[in-house]
């Protein structure tokens, strides 16, 4: 999922900063284009690193079995 965000942000971000013409006051476009892909960059290099470590994870299955030796025959 963060993955598909990351890129998501990247893509805006370059929209808004390399391809918006417009001017809104008190608003620099071009500044929050470059935060967005640095915001999609980091979101895919952390969703990288999660899934590198999910990826190195083992599970052991642990069984406890319980033998009575005091168990009297006769």
């Amino acid at each position: 999922m963060a993955l598909g965000s990351g890129i998501f942000l990247i893509v805006v971000g370059a929209i808004a900063a390399f391809a918006v013409d417009d001017a809104i006051d008190g608003v620099d476009l071009a500044m929050i284009g470059y935060i967005c892909m640095a915001a999609g960059v980091v979101a895919i290099v952390v969703s990288l690193i999660a899934n590198a470590q999910r990826s190195k994870t083992t599970h052991t299955e642990v069984r406890d079995e319980h033998v009575d030796h005091h168990r009297v025959e006769g």
